[in-house]
């Protein structure tokens, strides 16, 4: 009792020891945040604050306004002048940016839109006519639909990101100041500014005017700071009519800055509406009736090709607001440094330096290479740290992805993605490449392969040897791992049987080789054939194995591009089967098995940017002969690793590699909470530039893990995303570590 006592103190102190190690990590990877945050004071005006009864009025009306609107088309506007004061090379890791030109600070935008919103969230956008000083049409600071696609009455702003003053629940981390009022006593007009209690990504400062007796929002001034831009936004809303519930102009003002570029945009957008529907629930819910999740009407302008206006003559005649003397003065400055170029004959560069500068480009800017009769390659800077992360179980990992795609005039597609990973740990490479072919778009029908190498395994002789040991002398240190290395190619047919019932079929053929690394010492080097005769084993072994995976999404909503049937997800969890039957003595197959595995998951999004994400399942081998291995399709070490929302969650990340493939079976589950305000709310006014915390539980059932559980915590910022991690064996503790990911500009 004494000696027990002794080992849960070290283990209590262990643990207290870790514990004190992740604050000071934490503190230090957010200090910089933090100094930057507390410069940053949340000033209240000498101003009292507004009364319960005319807050309850507010919050009462606005889930009512939400939905008022059912749909709407409108054509949009928008021009804006962007001023360069100061960039450098890093503006070049920054995607979509603009490509600017050299010693030209000054740059105008234009762009005429059909846009059609259907309630509650769908903002269909499809660009008719763009006119720009801009080198290239393409590029932009941030994406402005996340400012413009804003329904502010709803509980959330700008694509879920903003935790709205208009809401009930979120009105606890805002002041209500009561500025000023307006107008006759029969129709007064409130003036109520709108202070955070404290600095945070998801709240914003500003001002609404708001109309008594009916308590709709006449106009909206927010800003805040998310990810690297500093956004001022005023909303102003139609005055009468069915437009009193829209917007009809906005006025917008983003600063971008990142690591000694900042670059100002003021930009100003005005719709016109066309057509406006408001919701009648009972009409509504008998036109979806019959075909409820198709979403094709909604999506329809994505869905149209037609041919984009760039030229500035043709724009000069669709163009609603008439430019001003500055604006005109910024296309004829462009106009004039087109026509030098024409006229310039081109010095000729050093091809030596011309070489080094395209290797530059590539290694720190993100290319595209589109051709219309060849398809498009994307590829991601090949010098990039967000392609690096860090786990405690695994090490530094370097990824990188390839993409290419064509798609064929009929709705086909050709899709290939090559991908390469560095383990730095364990000096492994990884080279995987997925090539698909839908030849049935409506049907999302396609044939698909896979080539790869894979994780380094071990055979399930091992398995025998670990049934004798007992869990309190456990140890994969003690044992003798004869490693195999692993080359798989599986080659597959999906198909779309009815909405969100996927089936999968085909084969997978491993092919195993010997790695000569057992602990056993010999004095001579033994050739792989003959150390395997020693161990009773052989040095090669291959597996043939037809499979088949069913996975059903019920309610899958979906619109139809075409041809091309596109899901764009469900309310519901997706469930999933995998079988796979090896055959012995096909293509000198070596041996036999059965796999059975089960998956269900889900992610659901919750009120005031909050969500939860969890996973549940199983799996087994059964019917084995001769020598196996025991590798699992959703219980696998991912050497190019693959997570959820934060490319964290829904796995485990202490788990040593050498259980993944210790057992015959498993029984696992995984969730995921993520909030903007869980444990550092008291810590806000310093630490205001956290985006989102996450507590992250996992839990597994294995022979000698009965169980195995790790718990962690988690931040997201604008820069990176990092979680603490602690994992218990049996009841006892077992060891804790980090995972670190780069999100700049990722997200």
């Amino acid at each position: 009792s004494s000696a027990a006592s002794d080992v849960y103190k070290r283990q209590e102190s262990t643990l207290m020891h870790y514990i004190r190690i992740v604050r000071l990590i934490i503190f230090c990877l957010l200090l910089p945040l933090a100094v930057q945050a507390k410069r940053e004071k949340v000033d209240m005006p000498d101003k009292p604050m507004v009364s319960d009864s005319i807050l309850q009025c507010i919050f009462q009306f606005s889930p009512f306004y939400s939905r008022i609107i059912d749909e709407y088309k409108a054509d949009l506007y928008i021009k804006g002048k962007v001023k360069v004061h100061k960039r450098n090379h890093l503006i070049r890791y920054v995607p979509s940016m603009f490509r600017f030109e050299k010693h030209i600070n000054d740059y105008l935008m234009e762009s005429l839109s059909e846009l059609h919103y259907t309630a509650p969230d769908i903002y269909d956008r499809k660009i008719k006519a763009v006119s720009t000083t801009f080198p290239r049409n393409r590029g932009q600071i941030t994406d402005v639909m996340d400012y413009l696609n804003m329904n502010i009455y709803s509980s959330s702003l700008m694509s879920d990101k903003l935790l709205s003053p208009l809401d009930k629940k979120s009105s606890r981390y805002y002041h209500y100041l009561l500025d000023s009022i307006a107008g006759p006593p029969d129709c007064q007009r409130y003036k109520i500014l709108i202070i955070p209690k404290f600095r945070g990504t998801q709240l914003v400062s500003g001002y609404m005017w708001v109309s008594d007796q009916i308590w709709t929002i006449r106009e909206l001034y927010i800003e805040g700071v998310y990810d690297v831009i500093r956004f001022k936004v005023r909303v102003k809303m139609g005055e009468e009519g069915d437009v009193e519930f829209l917007p009809v102009q906005f006025d917008l003002n983003l600063v971008f800055k990142f690591i000694g570029n900042h670059l100002e945009m003021d930009m100003g957008a005005w719709l016109k509406y066309n057509e406006i529907k408001f919701y009648e629930g009972a009409a509504r819910r008998k036109s979806q009736k019959k075909h409820r999740h198709d979403l094709t009407e909604s999506y329809k302008l994505t869905c149209d090709s037609e041919q984009l206006i760039t030229d500035k003559e043709k724009f000069n005649e669709l163009r609603p607001i008439p430019l001003s003397a500055l604006e005109d003065s910024l296309y004829r400055s462009y106009a004039l440094r087109q026509d030098t170029l024409l006229r310039v004959p081109k010095k000729k560069k050093n091809e030596h330096l011309e070489f080094w500068g395209e290797l530059g480009d590539m290694l720190i800017s993100s290319y595209n290479v589109n051709l219309s009769s060849m398809g498009s390659v994307h590829c991601s800077p090949l010098i990039n740290p967000v392609l690096l992360d860090y786990s405690h179980s695994r090490g530094f990992s370097y990824k990188q992805k390839f993409k290419y795609s064509r798609l064929f005039h009929d709705g086909r597609i050709l899709r290939i993605s090559p991908q390469i990973g560095y383990n730095f740990t364990h000096k492994e490479l990884y080279v995987k490449a997925d090539a698909d072919w839908q030849y049935w778009p409506e049907k999302q029908a396609s044939f698909e392969v896979s080539v790869g190498n894979g994780n380094r395994i071990y055979s399930s002789v091992v398995l025998d040897q670990l049934k004798q040991l007992p869990d309190s002398t456990f140890n994969f240190d003690q044992l003798e791992l004869d490693y195999f290395k692993d080359v798989y190619l599986n080659l597959f047919h999906n198909i779309e049987i009815v909405n969100g019932l996927f089936i999968k079929a085909g084969v997978s053929v491993h092919w195993r080789y010997l790695i000569n690394n057992s602990k056993v010492i010999l004095e001579k080097p033994l050739p792989d054939k003959d150390w395997a005769a020693l161990r009773g084993i052989r040095s090669e072994y291959n597996s043939f194995a037809p499979r088949i995976r069913i996975e059903w999404t019920p309610g899958m909503y979906y619109y139809m591009n075409g041809r091309r049937k596109m899901n764009v997800g469900s309310s519901m969890p997706t469930f999933m089967l995998d079988y796979e039957r090896g055959i012995k003595g096909v293509f000198k197959s070596t041996g036999a098995h059965e796999r059975w595995e089960f998956d269900i998951q889900q992610n659901l999004k919750l009120s005031g940017i909050r969500s939860i994400g969890y996973r549940i399942g199983g799996g087994m081998f059964t019917k084995q002969e001769d020598m196996y291995f025991v590798d699992f399709a959703n219980f696998a070490r991912r050497n190019l690793p693959e997570g959820w929302n934060d490319d964290i969650g829904g796995t485990f990340q202490l788990l040593d590699g050498r259980w993944y493939n210790s057992s015959r079976q498993y029984w696992r589950g995984n969730f995921t909470y993520e909030s903007p305000f869980i444990l550092l709310k008291p810590l806000n006014r310093w630490l205001g530039l956290v985006q989102q915390e996450r507590l992250y539980g996992g839990i597994l059932f294995m022979p000698h893990l009965n169980p195995y559980i790790e718990l962690g915590y988690g931040i997201g910022t604008h820069i990176f995303d990092v979680g603490a991690f602690v994992s218990t064996i049996n009841g006892q503790f077992d060891t804790f570590g980090f995972k670190f990911t780069f999100e700049l500009f990722n997200k």
